[in-house]
């Protein structure tokens, strides 16, 4: 090709090209040009190419080459450009070597394949023409290019939907729930497609296709659980997951089922609410079924609730008198205390003292405790918890026994257990009756021995005994008749828990033990209980209740038990019955109710319009949480300290202790913040509130050893006790208050206590000590202590003796020190220092106490004065500027020598007295206690050191 090239140059030189001037010389090369320039470069009639987006370059296939038959001639035979025909194409064409024709395709901009997938367009290669003028050029045959562009995996997949929801029926598999759908932005069928999704959450019974098909693995349950929600993403063709994963939420709808609805499981109940609504929402679904009649019944079960359910934890004895029993019971399993010490070995639930026997414990009820010979009439009350005898042969189960202490084992009285019957053995004297009468009576009842509290009332009115079990009545199913006990002079034992065995054994033991619980066990000689008594006694103080018994509509009939612990109500129209459930409550009257969980159970019978086979409605198994009671905090407080004369104690009144002791009782509230702009992290003051509720016992103890019967004593006038419905027991420990009273009640009889003492000469003090109980100890008081101090009359000398006194001080008396007589003798003549300074200071002490013996008598004989204008024996000594200490051990004599005295031998004594202290000349009165201090021969120096005088407050 190049050498033909070269061939043409001699030629054209030979032509004459090139050579002249003029217009002929333009001519002539036109002329040369149009002989030189006689081929049009020629390409190829296609291209196929390829761009990848964002990018410039485009592979074309073939390779972009034009090619002119004019080479080797220079501009004729080379490839100046390449055109692209089209409006706003991205591509521009451009020569790489014009002499080989070589070209190449490239992208003027980005190029997105999402805009448009492909390109199709024409070009055409020109040739240089004759010169560099781009004169006389000329171009190719039109060829056709096709591009297309090559997809990058830029986007992410995107769900159609934010979320999916389904709703699908308990019970079944589904092939497909619902269908997620994702799509992709990118433009080749690789990336813009979506090959997978996928469950992104873990441990859900559901699974997906490739399709976005969801479906359940295993049958859903609405009673495990209500809904379901699970994350899905997508993942493109290029495995480019999702950029955000789509929520699919699919509510499990149960299959109707007939029930209740909309009804809670736990409901709360806090104390002092009153009555509260137990489901105050709840409604019947029947699925349609023809219904013809329902009845409902609602338990509220209680029995492992203290004694069965929430009752009143006050002693019995209060118990007795808050329900107007009458006076004169005894219990025989009380709290144990000093006074009560036969129940301290016994197991006790503290919390309402229940008594537990396990079959190896018994007590002995102390001789006096119960009359030895009870009448035609008494009664015996109990709370019984006991199950089943183990055994085929069970033994008797002895709750109360009264038997011979020694000799025989005769049994005159019994309240036992036998093979779960109650039997009450009661054996007459023959001083009594002499004939063949009833012994025995049985009663045989499944509540014996069903391991629930019962309350048993045993009314003794002889020959008939009638059993009372939670209120209702029976009568024994079997009465055994037996001979009187023979007249004899043994001893008897009263016992509880078992029986005394004290004859015809080896060594006195205890037998036939019971095995159970027993509270409240009392015996009352003499008296019956009345219907409206017992059925006070074993109330309960919790239960069930009906809001507004007029708006059940007359459709509803309903009935309660005794103790309102089931309620039956039944309609005939579905909207009645639904209306009356909502209408049952829970109440609590205890205004400190017992804390815990009181169960609940619904049944339902429904009857059907003419079919054999009804529906069935499950019953409703809830329970009513009672919260803890604001805990009372029971504070007493008053005059702690206090002085008396002497002579107050020996009066008939004698002091009163406690004139102005106070009961408060507050509780502890928990109050808001009052700014409620605030972040809400600010804890919760504080705020102390009263409570007015009862007490039920204080106790007045005497500390520092018991009373002596035989000098004092603790009085209370029995009409202040009668006029408040409380009682009281006395003894040497101290004074007991019991009885359900309010605390003002208490106040106003403690304001009345008085302490008496007719020999107060060795007295000091007294101190006392009161604790005051609610709910039988449930929440106590603080221990309230109270020092009662006697004063003392003291002899003081007459102020005509002043000046004696201070002359020659009893007190000061010549000291001799054998080693220092020397030193003595030489310093007589001139005295030291030391020695002035002793004399002045003896003789200011010397006034001092003379300025005090004065003010004393003084302060004395007001005190008199106002003591016999008040005629009352109540004062506080005021000792805020002078403080008496009497030397008790100057008071070693006979509390009573002083009475016994005559006048003789007291004159006797003040003239010894008189010779032996000058302290004591001049005295006009003496003191009553001195006799008995000092005795006949009492000391010389007795007096001088009987006071001790505190001048620290004194005057000078």
């Amino acid at each position: 090709m190049l050498t033909g090239r070269l061939c043409w140059v001699p030629l054209l030189l030979a032509l004459g090209v090139g050579s002249g001037s003029g217009g002929g010389e333009s001519g002539r090369r036109r002329l040369l040009a149009a002989k030189v320039n006689k081929h049009k470069p020629w390409i190829e009639t296609s291209y196929h190419g390829v761009i990848t987006e964002n990018n410039d370059t485009v592979i074309l296939d073939p390779p972009l080459v034009a090619l002119d038959k004019d080479a080797p001639v220079p501009f004729a035979g080379e490839i100046c450009a390449f055109k692209i025909h089209g409006q706003e194409l991205p591509f521009e064409a451009v020569v790489l070597n014009k002499t080989s024709g070589e070209g190449r395709l490239r992208a003027k901009s980005p190029i997105d394949c999402e805009l448009q997938k492909e390109y199709t367009f024409i070009i055409q290669a020109y040739d240089c023409g004759t010169g560099p003028r781009e004169t006389a050029w000329k171009k190719s045959h039109k060829a056709v290019v096709h591009i297309q562009v090559k997809d990058v995996n830029e986007f992410a997949p995107t769900f159609k939907e934010p979320a999916y929801k389904a709703i699908v029926t308990e019970g079944k598999i589904y092939d497909s729930i619902l269908q997620v759908e994702a799509i992709d932005e990118d433009c080749s069928p690789q990336y813009s497609q979506i090959c997978n999704y996928e469950i992104v959450t873990t441990d859900v019974p559901f699974a997906i296709d490739r399709n976005g098909n969801v479906r359940n693995t295993e049958k859903l349950s609405y009673d495990k659980q209500h809904q379901y929600e699970i994350l899905v993403t997508a993942y493109d063709c290029g495995q480019k997951p999702a950029a955000q994963d789509t929520l699919v939420q699919v509510d499990v709808k149960p299959v109707c089922k007939p029930g209740w609805q909309d009804w809670t499981k736990r409901i709360e109940y806090q104390p002092g609410s009153g009555s509260v609504p137990l489901f105050p929402s709840i409604h019947l679904e029947t699925c349609d079924g023809a219904v013809s009649s329902i009845q409902i019944t609602t338990e509220l079960q209680t029995n492992y609730i203290g004694k069965g359910c929430d009752r009143e934890t006050y002693s019995e004895k209060s118990l007795q008198k808050l329900c107007g029993a009458s006076s004169g019971i005894i219990d025989l399993l009380p709290s144990p205390s000093a006074a009560t010490n036969w129940t301290i070995g016994l197991l006790v639930d503290s919390s309402e003292m229940i008594f537990k026997f396990d079959g190896r414990q018994g007590a002995k009820i102390p001789d006096g405790v119960v009359p030895k010979n009870l009448t035609d009439q008494f009664t015996i009350t109990m709370w019984m918890k006991h199950g089943p005898s183990p055994g085929v042969r069970a033994e008797k189960e002895t709750i109360l026994c009264n038997s011979d202490k020694t000799e025989m084992n005769r049994h005159h009285y019994a309240l036992y257990v036998h093979n779960c019957r109650l039997v009450f053995l009661l054996r007459k004297d023959f001083d009594q009756a002499d004939t063949f009468r009833p012994a025995e009576f049985h009663w045989k009842l499944d509540q014996i021995c069903d391991k629930e509290w019962h309350y048993y009332v045993i009314n003794v009115e002889f020959p008939v005994v009638t059993l009372y079990m939670d209120g209702a009545t029976y009568e024994p199913y079997l009465v055994t008749n037996d001979w009187p006990i023979h007249p004899s002079h043994i001893a008897m034992q009263l016992t509880v828990g078992a029986c005394w065995q004290g004859g015809e054994v080896t060594k006195p033991r205890f037998a036939q033990f019971f095995h159970g619980s027993l509270a409240s066990l009392t015996i009352r000689p003499g008296k019956m209980d009345s219907q409206k008594v017992i059925s006070c006694l074993q109330a309960c103080k919790e239960g069930l209740d009906i809001n507004s018994l007029e708006s059940l509509g007359q459709g509803i009939k309903y009935h309660f038990n005794p103790s309102q612990s089931v309620l039956v109500m039944e309609g005939d129209d579905i909207g009645n019955i639904n209306r009356a459930l909502q209408k049952v409550s829970y109440i609590n009257s205890r205004q400190f109710p017992t804390a815990g969980v009181r169960r609940l159970k619904v049944s339902s019978k429904v009857q059907c319009f003419g079919e054999d086979v009804c529906i069935s409605i499950p019953d409703i198994d809830a329970y009513v949480m009672v919260l803890q009671a604001v805990e009372p905090q029971i504070t007493l407080h008053g005059t702690d300290r206090f002085w008396r004369p002497a002579a107050q104690f020996e009066s008939a009144r004698g002091v009163i202790l406690f004139p102005d002791i106070k009961i408060v009782s507050t509780f502890t509230k928990a109050e808001a913040p009052s700014d409620l702009k605030t972040t809400g992290t600010a804890p919760k003051s504080a705020v102390l509130e009263e409570m007015l509720h009862n007490l039920d016992f204080c106790d007045i103890l005497v500390l520092g050893g018991d009373l002596d019967p035989r000098q004092e004593c603790l009085e209370l006038n029995h009409s202040e006790l009668h006029q408040r419905h409380l009682d009281a027991t006395n003894s040497t420990a101290g004074y007991s208050i019991y009885g359900v009273g309010s605390m003002s009640r208490y106040e106003q009889v403690l304001r009345h206590i008085r302490y008496r003492n007719w020999h107060p000469a060795a007295l000091e003090s007294r101190h006392f000590r009161i604790k005051c109980s609610e709910l039988n100890g449930r929440y106590t008081s603080n221990e309230f202590n109270l020092e009662v101090s006697v004063l003392h009359e003291v002899r003081v000398p007459d102020s005509e003796h002043v000046n004696h006194l201070i002359a020659q001080p009893p007190f000061l008396q010549s000291v001799h020190h054998p080693e220092s007589q020397t030193s003595i003798q030489h310093s007589s003549a001139v005295p030291s220092i030391a020695t002035v300074v002793i004399i002045i200071s003896v003789c200011m002490l010397v006034f001092v106490v003379a300025m005090g013996v004065y003010r004393v008598r003084i302060a004395h004989q007001h005190f008199i004065q106002e003591t016999e204008a008040a005629k009352e024996a109540e004062m506080d000594w005021d000792d805020s500027a002078l403080t008496i200490t009497v030397n008790p051990m100057e008071k070693h004599g006979a509390p009573g020598r002083g009475e016994e005295e005559t006048e003789e031998e007291e004159e006797e004594e003040a003239e010894e007295d008189s010779s032996s202290s000058s302290e004591s000349e001049g005295s006009e009165e003496e003191e009553e206690e001195e006799g008995a201090g000092r005795g006949r021969h009492g000391q010389s120096g007795a007096r001088q050191a009987q006071l001790e005088w505190d001048d620290s407050t004194l005057p000078y």
